[in-house]
C-alpha cells in the first residue's frame, strides 16, 4: 500500500462518524467499488463524506479500506486499554478436565462448599443461564459423573460446589473424602434451560436441600439486571432450620429486589424463632404462593428424587423431562410450563 493510500485511510479512519460504522460501510463500498471499477463522484457518500478521493483509485479502494479497518481496530483497542491475554477459565464442554481442590468449607452438619482453582486465577466460571457442570470420578472401579450446579461465580479463579453429603451418596461421599490438592474431573458447562430477561412474567420455583443452586442461578441473573422486571416465587423446602443452604444470601437478595420472594418451609422447627412455614410441600400450600398457569408463567423444580415425584413427577430414564404429574400436574400446568432440572 503506498503512502498516499495510507493517507486516505488515516484520514478516514479516525473520524469518529466512521468508527461507529466502519465495518457496514467499508464492506458495502468496497464491494460495490471492486464489482464496478471507478464510479461517478456524485452521490458516492461513506456515512456523510465525499468518497471522491477514494473513486479515482479504482480496485485499489479495497485496499485502503482493508487498510483502514486494520487502522481502526488498532486504535480502538488501544484506547479501550483492552489486553490482548483473555483468561481461560479451563472448563470444556466436551472433555472431562482436571481441576485442583484448594479448599473445604464446612456449610453445616452435612454439606460442604468445594473449592476448585481455575485454570486462570483471573478467570471467572463465566457460565450461561441456567447450565451445569458434570463431575467424574472412579468410585468401586466404576466411572460415576453427577451434576453439579456452581454457586459463588463471581469469584474470580475459583470453582465452588456446594455439596450435600448424603450417607449413601456415591460421588459425596468420594468428595468429602477428597484433601486439599487432590483432583477431580470435570465437564461443562452444560446449558439446561436458557433463561432470558423477561421471558416470562412469574416464575415459580420449587426446590429441596441442594436443589436450590439452579435456582440461585437464575435468581441471581434476574437480580443483576434491573430491566428484569420477573416475579419470582421461590418455595425453598427442607428438613429444619440447620438444613436451609444460603439462607443469608436469599434474603440479602429478596431484600433488596421486590420482584423476588423467597418462601421457607420446614419439616419442624427447633424453637419459636422459625418465620417461616411449617409442614410439607402440598396442594394448598403451592396453589397459594406459586404463579396460577398461563402462557406468561412458569415453574421450575430441582430436588431430591421424593420431592421431584410429589411434585412434578421425575425425569425419564434418559434423563428428558418426561411426563407432569404430581401437584403441578393438579394445579393445572401444563408439561411446557414446567422443567426440572
Amino acid at each position: 500500500i503506498n503512502a498516499e493510500y495510507m493517507g486516505v485511510a488515516k484520514s478516514i479512519a479516525f473520524r469518529p462518524s466512521v468508527q461507529k460504522v466502519v465495518t457496514r460501510s467499508f464492506a458495502s463500498s468496497a464491494l460495490g467499488f471492486t464489482k464496478t471499477g471507478s464510479r461517478s463522484r456524485s452521490g458516492n457518500r461513506i456515512n456523510g463524506i465525499q468518497s471522491e478521493r477514494l473513486v479515482s483509485y479504482d480496485n485499489s479502494w479495497f485496499i485502503a479500506a482493508g487498510a483502514t479497518v486494520l487502522l481502526m481496530s488498532q486504535a480502538l483497542s488501544t484506547s479501550s486499554g483492552e489486553s490482548e491475554h483473555q483468561p481461560q477459565n479451563g472448563l470444556d464442554s466436551k472433555e472431562f478436565k482436571a481441576f485442583k481442590l484448594s479448599a473445604i468449607k464446612k456449610y453445616n452438619h452435612n454439606t460442604n462448599i468445594f473449592v476448585f482453582d481455575l485454570a486462570d486465577p483471573e478467570a471467572y466460571p463465566n457460565l450461561p443461564v441456567a447450565s451445569f457442570v458434570l463431575v467424574k470420578a472412579q468410585i468401586d472401579d466404576k466411572d460415576v459423573s453427577r451434576p453439579y450446579t456452581p454457586i459463588h461465580t463471581g469469584e474470580k479463579g475459583k470453582l465452588n460446589l456446594l455439596v450435600k453429603i448424603y450417607p449413601n451418596g456415591a460421588m459425596g461421599q468420594h468428595l468429602a473424602h477428597m484433601k486439599v490438592g487432590d483432583t477431580l474431573d470435570i465437564k461443562g458447562p452444560l446449558p439446561k434451560i436458557a433463561y432470558t430477561p423477561n421471558m416470562k412474567k412469574s416464575i415459580g420455583m420449587v426446590a429441596g436441600g441442594s436443589g436450590l443452586t439452579p435456582m440461585l442461578q437464575v435468581i441471581e441473573a434476574i437480580a443483576k439486571h434491573p430491566e428484569d422486571k420477573t416475579r419470582v416465587d421461590f418455595v425453598f423446602a427442607n428438613v429444619s432450620e440447620v438444613d436451609v443452604l444460603l439462607k443469608e444470601e436469599l434474603d440479602a437478595i429478596s431484600q433488596k429486589h421486590s420482584n423476588i420472594h423467597v418462601h421457607y418451609i420446614i419439616d419442624k422447627a427447633s424453637n419459636d424463632n422459625w418465620k417461616g412455614a411449617i409442614g410439607h410441600v402440598n396442594h394448598d400450600y403451592l396453589k397459594s404462593v406459586l404463579p396460577a398457569p398461563s402462557s406468561d408463567s412458569m415453574v421450575f423444580v430441582c430436588g431430591p428424587p421424593g420431592m421431584m415425584k410429589a411434585v412434578s413427577g421425575t425425569k425419564a430414564p434418559d434423563y428428558t423431562q418426561g411426563d407432569l404429574s404430581g401437584i403441578l400436574a393438579e394445579l393445572g400446568y401444563a408439561k411446557e410450563q414446567v422443567f426440572k432440572f
